[in-house]
């Protein structure tokens, strides 16, 4: 996970954004599932994103779940986004699997996190990672997931949520990754065949992004599009996604 570069033109409320894993920021729809939540009376919005954080509390998860709880608190959080790897190593294998609440339900315990993570009364917006596609993929969307705890809402692999002064655009990008492709172990029903599903996502990101009357346009994916870290560029969304970003971003 790495950030991504920020391009939005000034915003006309208050925008509160705690990061804690990445986001990307364009300038803010067409087939893209959309959903939306009402800001609060003056207009502001307070978020918090968190990514690479399925690991049963371990690796300092826990810790941050705290800090999130303390943040969440103090910013009276609108709601949470999560941009993927939501549970290591290889997402769950069901809607009852008990890795979902031993790395979702019994570590984010707070009482400012208890908001839907995008109920959009107060909720968790989720998109999936690669190691979430090397489980079963569909059981994050399924909707059997939200009577487990209703605070996890994974829409759909790609979509949107309006929220006032911001339009959130959160993208699937694990499918974009040629090497995924060669491994077997990657469940992509609903996916393949492959040129078609992005083919098809990057136009209606397209529209979406050029139809958004928002003064802000936040773009969310797992995968860096520039990283100086570990893994580097993603040269396929440098070389897919990254136009359609430019072209929105005024």
């Amino acid at each position: 996970m790495a950030a991504w570069t920020c391009c939005a033109s000034p915003a006309m409320a208050v925008l509160e954004l705690v990061i804690v894993a990445a986001l990307l920021i364009v300038q803010a729809g067409a087939e893209l599932t959309r959903v939306e939540h009402t800001p609060k009376t003056e207009g502001s919005l307070s978020i918090l994103a968190v990514g690479d954080w399925g690991r049963r509390g371990q690796f300092n998860q826990t810790l941050v779940a705290e800090q999130m709880g303390v943040m969440g608190e103090k910013l009276d959080i609108d709601f949470i986004i999560s941009t993927g790897d939501n549970f290591y190593d290889d997402g769950i294998a069901n809607t009852s699997d008990p890795l979902f609440k031993e790395s979702f339900t019994n570590i984010y315990t707070a009482d400012s996190l208890q908001k839907p993570w995008t109920n959009l009364i107060l909720c968790v917006l989720v998109v999936l990672g690669n190691h979430d596609y090397t489980g079963n993929a569909l059981a994050q969307q399924d909707p059997a997931i939200l009577e487990v705890d209703s605070r996890y809402n994974s829409v759909n692999k790609s979509f949107i949520v309006g929220a006032g002064v911001a339009d959130f655009f959160l993208v699937d990008t694990s499918p974009f990754i040629q090497k995924y492709w060669n491994n077997s172990k990657y469940d992509w029903r609903e996916v393949a065949p492959l040129t078609t599903y992005i083919d098809n996502l990057i136009q209606d990101l397209d529209d979406a992004l050029t139809e958004s009357t928002a003064s802000w346009k936040i773009v969310v994916g797992h995968h860096p599009i520039s990283s100086g870290c570990e893994h580097g560029n993603t040269s396929e969304l440098v070389q897919l996604l990254l136009p359609v970003l430019k072209a929105n971003t005024s």
